[in-house]
């Protein structure tokens, strides 16, 4: 009898394939988030306030294949770039497994359903604005994307 292990068990990120790479990415949309630096102490505020490309319901690139040209600050992320980033948020896979943590429990890959994230609490869908709408951003401070939500409080 074979066991079959999951990718994200046996390979680390930089041996992943491009689709299994992909496939990490749980939709969350917190990414996609403007977050704020402090000039003086450096720490990092989040916003609720998302990129123009991002659907706020379903947390979708709506041009994921051409979000470069249109946002010159997006990223493509890499395993390397892993070390250095502080704005992921704590339950991304990618930051997860870099750490040598598990998937969280709804994770897409673990439960077979995209809506996991949503059930769980962890997507920005429905909780954030677009960019397009938002004025100031220092006025979109929050704190929860920065929060696992089993950790958040009840709203």
């Amino acid at each position: 009898m074979t066991i079959d292990i999951p990718f994200w068990e046996t390979k680390s990120l930089d041996q992943m394939t491009t689709e299994e790479w992909e496939s990490l990415c749980d939709g969350c949309g917190r990414c996609c988030l403007h977050k704020l630096r402090d000039e003086d102490d450096g720490s990092l505020h989040y916003t609720n306030v998302a990129c123009r490309l991002l659907d706020t319901h379903t947390c979708r690139c709506i041009d994921y294949s051409g979000r470069h040209r249109k946002v010159q600050d997006c990223i493509t992320l890499t395993a390397p770039m892993l070390e250095t980033i502080d704005w992921l948020p704590p339950t991304c896979a990618y930051k997860r497994l870099s750490d040598g943590l598990p998937l969280p429990e709804w994770h897409p890959l673990i439960t077979g359903n995209p809506d996991s994230v949503r059930e769980a609490g962890a997507s920005a869908g429905d909780r954030c604005v677009s960019e397009r709408k938002a004025g100031n951003l220092e006025d979109y401070v929050v704190a929860w994307p920065a929060l696992d939500p089993a950790d958040e409080p009840a709203e």
